[in-house]
């Protein structure tokens, strides 16, 4: 018995004797060689040769470089020789005797004279190059005078890969630039064509360079923890932001808020910024830059504004502003920029005086590049003003991070960022017949010069007024108005307007053969329009219980969302007591009509449920997170997400969504609306709602169009069983495949079945706090290799000991502290 024993602890011998053995540390008397590795005291990083080989140099090369230890798949963070491998069987590390590292390759005839790479370092005594847990290779030692000393550290030469207590930036004393540079492919860790560098403008900001043109730019340091350009490191509760503009440095660095989090960021050879965590099994991307397409620099050209929130075009032109190119401009060509519509009353080198100049407020945005840019500190906003005013070169100027800044010649790579993101408040100076009288600051002109403005202005405005009369009256035989609706806190915004005589003829006077279904709100028709474009109008019930400003709600929400999987707001129409909707047509009408029939559910087989499920989430997230407004929707369901013809999912009925503040993590209503069983249970019982709200619904949804049923009582021997509870069950029985729809066939993904239905579990977790939000939702759902938690104990679900009440009944009523919940088969 007692050999059997030490049979069975031998190998855990071994890994005690092996992990005592480890060295951190590489002397004069200990170098290192191919083979072995030294490993940081925490046995965090390992130090060591590595061979690599790419399609384009398929020959293995032999490289120095530092890795994770305990983390599978070698993931490289940083290479010494990466311009001169190693071409020998082997290589050597040594240190010598005055703190030079050398690394040489070694042949059958020993070790080549020649170093592959080094450090350049001498004049140290005692030296000693030590592997810290924080990734840092350091060579260590001391002076003439006994005094400790740092004479290198692999810290102050990035590869690829900026760690967690890394500085990007610049050495001022030294005059060492700390920058990324891209491997050259994956698998060939020689310097590719990308680098991530501080620019060292007035303002600096951090770039990534493709060769010598601008790829990417973060903008100025915001103030805080946040570069201008990012707003939402702001919110960023996982890491801390840093950066240190002084005289002998200018540096950016972050840190983990959880220590135990492994994360780095790393170029790709695609010029790509990623933030990655280990969670387990695989490598997370936790974000992007670029992040859209008005993230790549100067995608507009000169005075051009980029919005991916504009419908219509990517760019627009800065008021007072016109494209320099109007036919490119048409065919989608920016880059050519914009050019000012009048001359500035003072310009550079001229004779005018800038009297009548002034500015135009241009909010939420990036800052320009700073390349043409000079700094005040201290000075606050009106000051600023005062100082661009006075200077004839300047164009621009605002206050970013507590510093002004002033703009001369072009303004390059100007971004619109949401509502609430706070981007910065930029002042454009124009000449004083471009600016109106809302807020815009300008000198005082003479009397002549009110003159020669006022007189044209009337003129114009005559034939404008004519004009728009008889604009007026065609559109107006066309029932539809361009008309400005205004939401009950004020703010309006352009929408169209239809007439009761256009929506009445184009839905048949809604004649029952064009209704489409009831919802909650009132009856859906089917319509098509005099130009032949299909209609789906929502006509409010005068007893619906969505009132006036539910309506108003729903009108401002939709026409400020734009995405390929929400549905699409056409107009509206108000006359009396009528208030409709008018939407984009769906043809295969809503999810609901397909995943509960019996014949149709046979079409939708398993990769378009998949697709299905990514789209919704998809929309889900870009209402939470990437929208001008963060929303909560508090009525997700199946009934509610449409099918256009090619079968992609688009989110409806936003009557019961609310705009939630950027940093407010729930609110409270008490009121609650919705449809039992998509509803969480902090809503339903407490009223408390929050984007997690949103993701519980979405959790049902999942597992309805995975199992193809209704999430209602699921076994009548146990009522107080819903389908989301017995997918529990069955889950931690180890028989989840059980619930998969038989309409789906046998042909299917069984992983991508499992990972949705554990996405599902986990989304409709008892506890908000243990629910994914949306962003990690659809990582999860298209990252194959990634390690999921498991689910913990689904809301609803009744405890061991509780009293169960029946609630099989069809559909019933149940009043809690006056909250109206419709239960059950509400849908």
């Amino acid at each position: 018995m007692g050999f059997f024993t030490i049979i069975l602890l031998l190998p855990f011998v071994f890994k005690f004797i092996h992990a005592s053995a480890a060295r951190d540390t590489i002397t004069p008397s200990q170098p290192l060689t191919t083979g072995e590795t030294v490993i940081s005291a925490g046995g965090v990083f390992e130090l060591g040769f590595f061979n690599s080989s790419s399609a384009a140099a398929p020959q293995s090369r032999q490289y120095l470089g530092i890795w994770f230890h305990n983390i599978p798949g070698q993931r490289i963070v940083w290479v010494a020789n990466r311009r001169n491998p190693i071409t020998g069987s082997a290589g050597s590390l040594t240190l010598t005797a005055d703190g030079n590292l050398l690394l040489h390759s070694r042949t059958g005839n020993g070790v080549d004279a020649e170093a592959s790479w080094s450090t350049n370092t001498s004049r140290i005594q005692n030296p000693c190059v030590t592997l810290l847990d924080s990734g840092n290779l350091v060579l260590a030692g001391s002076d003439s005078k006994g005094s400790n000393i740092t004479s290198w550290q692999s810290f102050d030469y990035p590869s690829d890969t900026f760690l967690a207590g890394m500085r990007l930036g610049w050495d001022l004393t030294r005059m060492i630039e700390k920058g990324l540079t891209s491997w050259k492919a994956d698998g060939d860790p020689s310097p590719g064509g990308f680098t991530y560098r501080m620019c060292r403008t007035a303002a600096p900001e951090l770039m990534v360079w493709n060769g010598s043109s601008i790829e990417y730019r973060t903008g100025p340091w915001g103030g805080g923890k946040s570069w201008s350009g990012i707003p939402q490191m702001r919110t960023d509760s996982h890491f801390n932001f840093y950066f240190v503009n002084e005289p002998d440095q200018i540096s950016y660095y972050y840190e983990a808020v959880n220590k135990s989090v492994t994360t780095l960021s790393a170029l790709d050879s695609f010029g790509e910024l990623k933030r990655l965590m280990w969670v387990g099994s695989g490598w997370m991307q936790y974000s992007k830059l670029p992040e859209d397409p008005c993230d790549d620099y100067g995608v507009c050209g000169a005075f051009g504004v980029c919005s991916i929130y504009n419908p219509q075009e990517l760019c627009k032109c800065l008021d007072g502003f016109v494209p320099l190119s109007p036919s490119a401009w048409t065919l989608r060509d920016y880059s050519g920029g914009c050019v000012r519509r009048k001359e500035l009353g003072c310009t550079p080198g001229g004779s005018g005086s800038g009297v009548g100049d002034g500015f135009r407020n241009v909010s939420g945005v990036k800052p320009p590049y700073t390349v043409n840019a000079t700094v005040a500190a201290g000075v606050g906003q009106d000051e600023c003003g005062n100082i661009c005013l006075r200077n004839c070169s300047c164009v621009a100027y605002g206050v970013v991070g507590g510093i002004c800044i002033s703009w001369a010649g072009e303004l390059m790579d100007i971004k619109e960022f949401t509502i609430g993101a706070r981007g910065m408040d930029l002042f454009v100076r124009l000449t004083a017949s471009e600016l109106d009288s809302s807020g815009s600051k300008s000198s005082n002109s003479s009397k002549k010069h009110i003159i020669v403005i006022i007189i044209p202005l009337v003129l114009v405005s005559v034939l404008l007024f004519s004009f728009a009369i008889c604009i007026m009256r065609r559109k107006k035989k066309s029932g539809v108005e361009v008309v400005s609706v205004k939401a009950s806190k004020g703010k309006g915004m352009e929408l169209p307007i239809f007439d009761m005589s256009t929506i009445a003829f184009a839905t048949n006077n809604f004649s029952n053969e064009n209704k489409l279904g009831e919802g909650g709100f009132g009856p859906v028709y089917k319509g098509r329009l005099g130009d032949g474009q299909e209609i789906a109008v929502k006509r409010l019930s005068r007893y619906s219980v969505q009132g006036l400003d539910e309506f108003k709600n729903e009108v401002m929400l939709i026409a400020k969302l734009q995405h390929r999987n929400l549905v699409r707001l056409l107009g509206c129409c108000i006359q009396g007591d009528e208030r409709m909707l008018i939407y984009e047509y769906m043809q295969n009408k809503s999810l609901d009509a397909f995943i509960f029939d019996t014949a149709k559910c046979k079409t939708l087989d398993w990769p378009k449920r998949f697709e299905i499920i990514l789209g919704i989430a998809r929309g889900l997230l870009y209402l939470h997170q990437d929208s001008r407004l963060k929303i909560v929707h508090r009525d997700l369901k199946v009934s509610n997400v449409l099918l256009d013809k090619e079968m992609n999912p688009k989110i409806s009925d936003f009557g019961m969504a609310r705009i939630v503040r950027g940093d407010q993590m729930q609110e409270s209503t008490v009121k609650v609306v919705g449809t039992y069983g998509y509803m969480s249970p902090e809503y339903a019982m407490h009223g408390i709602f929050s984007v997690k709200s949103d993701v519980f619904s979405f959790g049902v949804i999942v597992l309805e169009i995975l199992t193809g049923k209704k999430n209602r009582v699921f076994d009548s021997n146990q009522p107080h069983i819903s389908l989301v509870g017995h997918a529990w069950t069955m889950w931690t029985e180890g028989r989840p495949l059980e619930l998969v729809d038989g309409a789906i066939g046998h042909v299917y993904s069984e992983s991508e079945i499992l990972r949705c239905m554990q996405v599902g579990l986990l989304c409709v977790q008892e506890g908000s706090d243990d629910r994914p939000t949306m962003a990690s939702v659809v990582l999860m759902l298209g990252s194959e290799g990634m390690l999921l938690p498991q689910p913990k104990r689904p809301g609803f679900y009744p405890k061991e000991g509780a009293k169960f009440r029946n609630l099989s009944s069809p559909e019933h009523l149940s009043t809690v502290n006056e909250i109206t919940v419709t239960m059950l088969q509400g849908r």
